[in-house]
């Protein structure tokens, strides 16, 4: 550049310059453009570039699981295949839309007309048919219609067909709950439903989502049920058989557990199957257990005993004038089944008196007979987490008249649910307590973290312990000879119950139908140490109507597979238990002999109108009440156990129909060493046996 002359030199400096100049207004460009770009519209340009490689997908979450206590699964969420077409797509490739809805009729169970409508249609999305087999799906694969596609859906299935099926309930084609528990837990067994990024490529398919990896973040809560699958299917066999045996319309029965209130079983017939519903009418998918209210007769006796005694209105060694079979209540007459004369409450328990159990509730007032019902729970609902339950009917006493106060005592003017009736005769068999009955044991999320659960709760004492122990002694004699319940007794356990017979109630003509009876049972066993509380209500039968005919052998078939299912075992006692028994009848005897009032008696050979006193020591309650009605007796019953003491004493000669008052105290032995001993005492606390026990 030296040799250049100066002229030029400059001319080059010159041009150095300007494109120095050029360089650097460019890059000032260049900086200035990507300072817009990064910082200035940063956020902006970010969103539209991912809104081109971005998706954001619905995810449809799995439905939870619904098991059994033991894990046993009652209804799942299955993948299915769904049908649908783009009519758009099948008019561009230039198919003809009659043709695939012809093709497409004859391998989907749809009418062809129905598809053609769909396929008319000017819109890029129809369901054609959701939830097909994978036999349908294959054919129409095979048919390669331009524009018709599948898809993966959940698909709700009860893999247990009817089984408990009122309990379940059932989800519709978009997984919503609709009857049952998928109803009342339709939130979380739907999970919620969430929007996950995705990318797409150039087509708008989704390539790649972490989340998408992992089906857990799609699924909703799983719950189980204190339910028993065996128990359930028994419960709902029998009464089936019993609908059909006896021709009825319908039946309920509720199985549970007294001390927790765990239900573990709850069945009504007719019935449906939840993968079909809709090919069963509304009536056979109505929860008859919690939906139906009926008059319970019989079965509401015990309670209004236990209210008495626990009131002290009425002593358990009381007669009870039942006026031989009528008494007059205002302008209308109270009958019973058969004239009797003085009666003590076990007795009236026992032959089911209506006279002796109205008067026995007339002892308390009507105020107290009011609240002794609605603290066994009566005129308020459950609190089961089921859709459409009842409280059933219980009017203030304010609103009794006259002859109300003498017929709720006995089950009629009142009306209760089949679950109610359980509830109440739990608080007997566990001790007087009315607990809350429990259905879903706990709630877990889909990583098996419990994250709800239900522990067993005392919602009030109804009776004292020892008042609800005399009644269940008292309930023993209902299921032995010459009982209202005789076809309940199940071998080898101590069952207590009561029967009812009803007739139902003519809610719009007035007054009750001639020819519609309900036949229910309702009981615990074993009544020594009770594990079942099981409720049975038959809707109208017409060859038999009476309980102890038509639900008690319900009763007794149900209770005879759960205890065999749960392992209890058969009712014992023993040597040491007679031993004790007899060391007992020692020490108190030459007591009794002085303080107790004693009839005349003698001893020997009875004459005609005479009968002699059997030994009953060591003896159950039951055995006592067999033996003493076997010999023309009366018995005078307390306490609870075993007999410890008894006037007049064994052997006695006295006139028939004669008093005689027995004391029951808890027994003190040690439990059986081995099954032979076992039956040895069996054997020795009830010589009858089964066979005897069934006749």
């Amino acid at each position: 550049m030296r040799n250049l002359p100066p002229r030029q030199r400059r001319w080059v400096r010159v041009r150095v310059g300007i494109l120095t100049l050029l360089l650097l207004t460019g890059a000032g460009a260049v900086a200035r453009r990507a300072w817009e770009l990064q910082i200035e519209r940063g956020d902006t340009l970010r969103e539209m570039a991912e809104e081109q490689y971005l998706r954001n997908i619905r995810l449809a979450p799995k439905r939870g699981t619904i098991f059994d206590r033991h894990g046993a699964e009652l209804a799942v969420s299955v993948d299915a295949d769904s049908v649908w077409a783009n009519p758009r797509e099948l008019r561009a490739a230039d198919y003809d839309a009659r043709l695939a809805a012809e093709r497409l009729a004859t391998v989907l169970p749809i009418d062809r007309d129905v598809i053609g409508r769909r396929l008319a249609s000017d819109r890029y999305f129809v369901w054609i048919e959701r939830h097909v087999t994978p036999a349908q799906a294959a054919a129409v694969r095979a048919l390669e219609i331009p524009g018709v596609s599948m898809s993966r859906e959940a698909k709700r299935y009860y893999p247990n067909r009817e089984l408990a099926a009122h309990l379940l309930g059932f989800a519709n084609v978009d997984g919503t709950g609709i009857e049952g528990l998928e109803l009342a837990f339709d939130e979380r067994l739907r999970g919620s439903v969430n929007a996950v990024p995705a990318i797409r490529d150039r087509r708008g398919h989704v390539v790649f989502s972490e989340q998408l990896l992992d089906d857990r973040a799609a699924q909703g809560d799983d719950l189980y049920l204190t339910i028993d699958k065996t128990i359930q299917h028994v419960a709902e066999r029998e009464i089936e058989l019993a609908v059909r045996t006896f021709e009825a319309r319908g039946a309920t029965i509720v199985v549970m557990e007294p001390r927790t209130g765990e239900i573990l079983a709850l069945a009504s017939y007719p019935t449906f199957n939840p993968n079909d519903p809709g090919s069963a009418p509304a009536g056979a998918r109505r929860n008859r257990a919690i939906t139906d209210r009926f008059e319970p007769g019989s079965t509401v006796k015990p309670f209004t005993v236990a209210g008495a005694l626990a009131a002290g209105t009425v002593r358990s060694d009381q007669l009870i004038d039942c006026e031989n079979g009528a008494m007059e209540v205002a302008e209308y007459t109270i009958h019973d089944s058969h004239a009797y004369d003085m009666l003590t409450p076990a007795q009236v328990l026992a032959f089911s008196s209506n006279i002796g159990t109205a008067k026995i509730g007339d002892s308390m007032g009507r105020a107290g007979l009011f609240r002794t019902f609605r603290r066994f729970g009566f005129g308020s609902s459950t609190g089961l987490p089921l859709p459409g339950e009842t409280e059933g009917s219980l009017r203030h006493y304010r609103r009794w008249y006259e002859m109300d106060a003498a017929t709720i005592s006995f089950g009629q003017g009142v009306s209760v649910t089949t679950v109610q009736l359980a509830v109440a005769m739990s608080a007997l068999a566990n001790g007087g307590q009315l607990v809350r009955p429990i259905l879903v044991q706990r709630v877990s999320d889909a990583h098996g973290d419990t994250v709800e659960e239900t522990l067993p709760m005392v919602r009030r004492r109804v009776v004292p312990r020892g008042t609800a122990r005399l009644v269940a002694d008292m309930l023993t004699a209902v299921t032995g000879p010459g009982g209202t319940g005789v076809e309940a007794a199940i071998d080898g356990y101590l069952v207590a119950g009561k029967t009812g017979t009803a007739q139902k109630a003519d809610y719009i003509g007035g007054g009750y139908f001639e020819d519609r009876w309900l036949a229910s049972f309702v009981g615990f066993v074993p009544a020594d140490d009770p594990r079942l509380v099981i409720a049975v209500v038959v809707d109208e039968p017409v060859i038999a109507h009476y309980g102890g005919t038509v639900a008690g052998p319900v009763f007794r078939r149900v209770g005879e597979a759960a205890l065999r299912h749960l392992g209890v075992p058969a009712s014992d006692g023993g040597e040491a238990l007679v031993a004790e028994a007899r060391a007992q009848r020692e020490r108190r005897e030459a007591s009794e002999r002085e303080e107790a009032p004693q009839p005349a008696v003698t001893r020997g050979t009875p004459s005609e109108g005479e009968t002699t006193v059997p030994d009953l020591y060591g003896s159950t309650a039951r055995a006592a009440l067999v033996a003493l009605r076997g010999a023309s007796l009366a018995p005078e019953i307390s306490g609870s156990g075993i007999v410890a003491s008894m006037v007049p004493p064994p052997g006695a000669v006295v006139a028939r129909g004669s008093e005689v008052r027995v004391v029951l105290e808890p027994p003190r032995f040690e439990a059986a060493r081995s099954p032979e001993e076992g039956s040895q005492i069996a054997a020795a606390v009830d010589p009858a046996g089964p066979e005897e026990r069934r006749r």
